[in-house]
């Protein structure tokens, strides 16, 4: 039998390679699994999974989407996804636009990846490491009145770890409010700014 060339049959392995259809399959398959990295991540951080993939998932589609298409996406349910977007609303890591004739939300993903860490970062210092000063000055106030041994060693490992803390609070603010630019002060005071990724 003789094949044609245009037959479908005669396209060698290269060409199928290379055709759309595998193009979009790669695309899909990266896709999926750096929304999959992302949950990880996110896991490992302390943040809901559903969280950290629906943030993905924006990210790397890189354009606006709805609510039914980032259930379809993601397999999520209404109100998992109506739950989600209000918190990276809250965040700031989101954000809600419209389109021209369609009544829909549609979302996007910050795209400035120094943004979105500093965003995340200012996100996280707000709700985890200030409470945590304000209530380690509040107990080491409770141990004023302790002029035992006991009572003042507790203030003092309490106090160094408050001056810590809101030191640490203090640098980072400095560093968030640089931009991109203390992240290169940074590489090259730790001499790493040459460095190049394997």
């Amino acid at each position: 039998m003789t094949i044609s060339k245009s037959s479908p049959l005669s396209k060698t392995t290269n060409d199928l390679d290379n055709s759309p259809t595998r193009g979009m399959e790669m695309l899909a398959d990266g896709r999926k699994e750096f929304i999959e990295l992302w949950g990880d991540m996110g896991a490992h951080w302390g943040v809901p999974r559903s969280m950290t993939e629906l943030h993905a998932l924006l990210y790397i589609v890189g354009g606006p989407m709805n609510t039914d298409e980032i259930m379809k996406q993601l397999s999520i349910s209404r109100g998992n996804a109506s739950m989600t977007l209000r918190t990276l609303l809250d965040w700031g890591i989101i954000n809600r636009t419209h389109k021209l004739h369609d009544r829909k939300d549609y979302y996007t993903a910050e795209q400035d990846v120094w943004k979105l860490f500093a965003t995340v970062a200012r996100a996280r210092k707000r709700r985890e490491l200030e409470p945590l000063a304000a209530r380690l000055k509040s107990l080491s106030l409770k141990l004023n009145g302790d002029a035992t041994s006991e009572g003042v060693a507790h203030r003092e490992r309490l106090e160094s770890m408050l001056k810590f803390i809101v030191q640490f609070d203090g640098l980072s603010d400095q560093f968030l409010s640089m931009g991109g630019l203390s992240l290169d002060i940074l590489s090259n005071l730790i001499g790493s700014g040459k460095k190049t990724l394997p």
